[in-house]
């Protein structure tokens, strides 16, 4: 089999504080929302370039802590734009992993963890300032 695509579904339960998160802050698009009735749980999806979530309030639709890695091109620019817009609940380390990976991890108003990850290039990121513990 091969796969078209692959579209996590993470659940949550705060839309606005969502909507914070996923549009105003990781800087994606809310591409179309369902609800089965009125004043029922929210199941949509959301985009930034060619990456997908679906976003559940629906229980049963995913367990919060839920960890998506998204590997791709660009981590340390998008890492910078999400720290210049001082988010007051997230401000990730960037980080060159033990696997070769340079990579930043954010946490949503549920405790998802996303994961962007770009394969570590020693010229391409040569000058790059990485979080440490040590």
């Amino acid at each position: 089999m091969k796969a078209d695509r692959i579209i996590p579904i993470l659940r949550i339960f705060d839309y606005q504080k969502t909507k914070e998160f996923y549009v105003d802050w990781l800087g994606f698009e809310i591409v179309w929302e369902h609800y089965f009735d009125e004043n029922t749980p929210v199941y949509m999806e959301v985009k930034r370039e060619n990456i997908i979530f679906h976003l559940s309030e629906h229980h049963g639709d995913g367990t919060p802590g839920t960890r998506v890695a998204v590997w791709g091109e660009g981590v340390p620019e998008y890492h910078k734009e999400l720290i210049d817009k001082k988010y007051k609940y997230n401000r990730p380390g960037l980080e060159k992993t033990f696997y070769g990976a340079v990579s930043f991890t954010v946490i949503d108003p549920v405790g998802n963890q996303i994961t962007f990850e770009e394969e570590y290039n020693e010229e391409k990121h040569k000058d790059l300032k990485f979080y440490s513990m040590d």
